[in-house]
């Protein structure tokens, strides 16, 4: 019987599956649908960066947070005051927001991940509940309730491409890059010490991991994308306020990252399209159904799918790598397998 270790596509078909992720990323996406589509998928991307964090500290560190608009906030705020008050390239501010949300979630993640389970959860929620109206009382710096009005950025004169365009091409560029970075994360021993210090406290400090600080850095880390997702943000909608910010975009990424696989990092962008156009289209049904719809799909995921979609799908992969023999352990038990015949022959 073979084990399944890890896939291993033959070149071709890895080949077939880039040209095909390529060419619906960076040319039926941006040039064969409507402009307002194109922006919509350029939230897409924006919110699939912010679930991949979600992912990253819950996920794999386990710990349960419902707080990730505060840190999108503030990266929005922080591209949008640079921009309006000090006029900064908005594309400059992107930096300077990962930076700040870093050091934000390295600071409230020492006393945070001091509480466990629902009392983290509750915790990082009150975090979402204070942030707006925090937000409103400086004035001078962010507009207050009237918010600010960053603009959409434009694209240089030598790029043929509208704003939509140019600003999906830039979030792509930057989700992907990101994703890239999420991956190399969780793919080596990095990986096995958040797994161990999730599942079993008492196995990670035998191992020698130290859980507070590795789901502190998680923790930072996770925040850090969702800063970036939040600059991205500012420059995709063009305008910043506080009730944008509030409890009920936290409770949407958290529900887009269970539906999408909450360890599932390419279950992200599957995550990002529901919370983006299941709520629009249930809207168009009746204006009452999009609490209905995050509810109801939060219930049937964790019922029905505990994995997630994403979850879901990887599970499927590996199956059908495992039955057409594309794995690294088939592949080894098919050479071994041949090695014994041939020894067998020439025996004979």
């Amino acid at each position: 019987m073979s084990v399944v270790v890890k896939p291993r596509l033959p070149v071709a078909v890895r080949i077939a599956t880039a040209i095909v992720v390529a060419i619906l990323f960076l040319y039926v996406i941006p040039f064969m649908i409507p402009n307002y589509l194109v922006s919509q998928f350029a939230t897409v991307l924006v919110f699939a960066i912010a679930i991949v964090g979600i992912n990253l500290v819950t996920g794999y560190g386990g710990a349960i947070t419902l707080g990730h608009a505060a840190f999108v906030a503030l990266g929005s705020y922080t591209t949008a005051i640079l921009t309006v008050r000090y006029g900064w390239k908005p594309y400059a501010t992107i930096p300077v927001a990962a930076a700040l949300s870093w050091i934000a979630g390295w600071c409230l993640g020492f006393p945070a991940l001091r509480l466990q389970g629902l009392y983290l959860a509750l915790g990082t929620l009150v975090l979402s509940i204070t942030v707006p109206p925090v937000l409103k009382r400086f004035d001078a710096f962010t507009g207050g309730v009237q918010g600010l009005n960053v603009g959409n950025p434009a694209p240089p004169a030598s790029v043929p491409l509208d704003e939509s365009q140019w600003i999906y091409f830039v979030s792509l560029a930057i989700a992907a890059v990101l994703y890239v970075v999420a991956r190399r994360i969780l793919s080596g021993p990095l990986r096995r010490a958040l797994v161990a210090a999730r599942d079993n406290q008492l196995v990670a400090a035998v191992m020698g991991v130290n859980r507070a600080r590795l789901t502190t850095a998680t923790f930072a880390m996770s925040s850090l994308y969702a800063g970036v997702a939040g600059s991205l943000y500012a420059m995709i909608v063009g305008f910043v306020s506080p009730d944008t910010f509030n409890v009920m975009m936290s409770l949407s990424l958290f529900v887009g990252a269970v539906v999408g696989g909450i360890t599932s990092l390419s279950g992200a962008f599957i995550g990002a399209m529901f919370i983006q156009f299941v709520p629009i289209w249930a809207s168009d049904i009746d204006v009452s159904l999009g609490g209905l719809v995050f509810g109801g799909a939060l219930i049937l995921t964790l019922v029905l799918i505990p994995a997630g979609v994403g979850g879901l799908a990887e599970r499927w992969y590996l199956r059908a790598c495992a039955r057409l023999g594309w794995t690294e352990a088939a592949a080894t038990e098919t050479a071994i397998e041949a090695s014994t015949r041939g020894a067998q022959h020439e025996a004979t």
